[in-house]
């Protein structure tokens, strides 16, 4: 095999996102919903027999050392591959929007590249790297939506049904680093309990417990069974990192205004700067145009550099299976 071509790299949206904790080393404990959605970017590959890691950037460039460089340089000399690889980025996704534009990338990197090199790795190694590269790289190996635990490391596979959703990403992007270290960051009193898999032991709980806040603000455990899904779908918890969002960065209230008015939800994704809506889903391409106009619209008052489209969840990850296991332990 010496190339592969249009390989997608989707987005995720965080249907909530609770901080629950914080580990000594500084890393804050989060629970989350991650949803695949059809906004992407496309990656394209050619083998190279010398060795050499090469980025080409088609439209906007991109940082010169970026996750998909990272992830290629990691696979090469953990699995001590003579190959190189051109890499080819189409960029959709907006930067900086906290929708994991640049872990999908990575994670669509090492997939691709597990194949052309004809490494055949299992998904338990590059789930390994992937962790290495960034918190949110193994959920998009892991190939499905999934509720999300720890660092972003603990992922537990769900179904969910068809969901649609208006997504606007402002101007500005925030800094992630700077949204955890802010002291308007809320952490939510419960923690939400997944139905089918065991339920952390007394004593990770206490350590948990013990960093949290004594807020009275959010006091709802969601039980991720049937009612659980539908109780997630109708706008369960919140997302801790938006308050300081709000705070920083006047793009983000904007965007969550727009929304709130037009579609009657609206809510962060990840730690910002793009918001997203709940919306009904269409039933065919028409609703979608006509829902895609509104969004358009909407554009059209704002700054040139504001993006936004509907989207659609996926049923899985299109690389789901890419590797020689599909199941995540």
């Amino acid at each position: 095999m010496q190339a592969i071509y249009d390989i997608p790299a989707p987005a995720k949206l965080n249907l909530f996102l609770h901080v629950v904790g914080k580990r000594p080393d500084g890393y804050h404990l989060l629970q989350s919903v991650f949803t695949l959605i059809d906004w992407a970017d496309t990656l394209h590959f050619e083998r190279r027999s010398d060795g050499l890691l090469r980025r080409h950037d088609i439209g906007a460039s991109l940082p010169p050392d970026d996750l998909c460089l990272r992830a290629a340089r990691l696979l090469q000399a953990q699995s001590a591959c003579d190959f190189g690889v051109d890499i080819q980025i189409e960029k959709r996704l907006p930067a900086g929007a906290g929708m994991g534009g640049g872990s999908s990338d990575a994670a669509s990197t090492l997939l691709a590249l597990n194949r052309l090199w004809g490494l055949n790795w299992p998904l338990s190694k590059l789930l390994a790297l992937g962790l290495k590269l960034g918190a949110d790289v193994p959920f998009f190996l892991g190939g499905s939506h999934a509720f999300v635990e720890g660092i972003g490391e603990i992922l537990h596979p769900i179904d969910l049904p068809p969901l649609s959703f208006a997504v606007l990403k402002p101007s500005q992007s925030i800094s992630t680093q700077e949204i955890f270290s802010s002291p308007l960051l809320a952490r939510s009193k419960n923690m939400a309990i997944v139905a089918g898999f065991p339920a952390n032991n007394s004593s990770e709980k206490t350590s948990v417990g013990s960093s949290l806040n004594e807020s009275k603000e959010f006091d709802e455990v969601l039980k991720l069974d049937d009612e659980g899904i539908a109780k997630l779908i109708g706008g369960f918890g919140r997302n801790d990192l938006q308050k300081p969002a709000e705070a920083s960065c006047p793009g983000v209230v904007q965007a969550l205004h727009i929304l709130e008015s037009e579609f009657g939800n609206s809510r962060m994704t990840g730690s910002g700067s793009a918001v997203f809506a709940r919306v009904d889903t269409p039933t065919n391409e028409q609703e979608i145009n006509l829902l895609n106009q509104i969004i358009f619209s909407k554009l059209q008052g704002l700054p040139a550099d504001w993006s936004g489209r509907i989207c659609r969840s996926l049923d899985s990850h299109p690389l789901q299976g890419w590797a020689a296991d599909e199941k995540i332990s």
